[in-house]
């Protein structure tokens, strides 16, 4: 069985994300959950928002199911939706600033592949 939760334009660059996601993927919910309370990245509490999410998603869809048997069987970030601004800079240019933002996605399953 699975689940899936998404999050959808996190005002964080996906590299910066995905620094924190590399650490919890394949791993069991309970420990990544744990992982990232302790982690000091803002990251961190968005991954951890999210794979609680794909639990509730889970407890939804099927009542019966173990909670420390899942798994974080998927989990990638995509590049969402920038805000492009501009700074003015010397002798009369202006420099682009690139506000870039991410969606997450978490899919959480009861077998380890």
């Amino acid at each position: 069985m699975e689940a899936i939760a998404r999050s959808r334009h996190l005002r964080q660059s996906p590299k910066k994300i995905r620094f924190v996601l590399d650490t919890v993927r394949h791993m069991n919910v309970n420990d990544a959950l744990e992982k990232l309370t302790f982690m000091n990245k803002k990251a961190a509490n968005s991954i951890s928002k999210t794979i609680s999410s794909a639990v509730a998603n889970m407890s939804h869809s099927n009542e019966t199911f173990d909670a420390d048997a899942l798994f974080i069987k998927t989990a990638y970030v995509d590049e969402g939706p920038t805000m492009k601004r501009f700074r003015p800079a010397a002798m009369g240019r202006a420099v682009p600033i690139m506000k870039r933002s991410s969606h997450l996605t978490i899919i959480i399953s009861d077998s380890k592949n």
